[in-house]
């Protein structure tokens, strides 16, 4: 286990927009497994619990305090995990809405474990073609494995086909590296910046 003086602050972002939600099902799957390597502090965030307070908001200054406060987790964590449902070929509006709201220099260089859940293997690209292009806007360093997953790989609330979960084991232990490296560099750069 790598065991950095500090925990790596990891919030997980679940699109889903129901509970029980696949989508956080499956983040919470990847924080468990990131945790079994790195000393961390976890975070999930499930947006369909904030639909109500989002929907009405057209700039950051008009959404409530409570979804102030998961902007802000998202923008000052270490390492973000982001899960969506595929809706129409695409992440879900919600989920594009909340991430409209995060500061586009605030994920700069920020690593991100991409992952998503749809009926069928059909809409698995979705993270090349629609999660890859948004968290490149924000100059993020999207991990080399993405994680995607059907209806039919979960069972009784839980992540089940063995396959998804070997993927899944491998998508976090290729992250592992750089995910080290993201927290060694993080203490140079406050510090650097302290200095300006």
């Amino acid at each position: 286990m790598l065991s950095p003086a500090h925990p790596l602050r990891i919030v997980a972002v679940s699109g889903g927009l129901q509970r029980p939600s696949r989508a956080a099902t499956l983040a919470e799957h990847l924080l468990d497994l990131i945790g079994e390597d790195i000393h961390c502090e976890q975070r999930l965030i499930e947006l369909g619990e904030l639909a109500p307070q989002l929907a009405g908001a057209l700039w950051r200054s008009q959404v409530p305090d409570a979804v102030e406060r998961q902007l802000a987790a998202v923008e000052q964590a270490d390492v973000l995990v982001v899960a969506t449902p595929v809706y129409r070929g695409s992440y879900t509006g919600l989920f594009k809405h909340f991430f409209d709201f995060i500061h586009q220099d605030a994920l700069v260089d920020t690593p991100i474990l991409l992952a998503a859940t749809g009926g069928s293997e059909r809409h698995a690209l979705v993270i090349d073609h629609q999660l890859r292009p948004l968290f490149s806007f924000f100059q993020a360093r999207t991990l080399p494995l993405g994680v995607y997953a059907t209806d039919r790989d979960f069972a009784e609330g839980r992540v089940h086909d063995e396959a998804l979960i070997q993927r899944a084991r491998l998508a976090v232990q290729r992250a592992l590296p750089l995910l080290a490296l993201s927290h060694r560099a993080a203490p140079a750069i406050a510090e650097t910046a302290a200095i300006l």
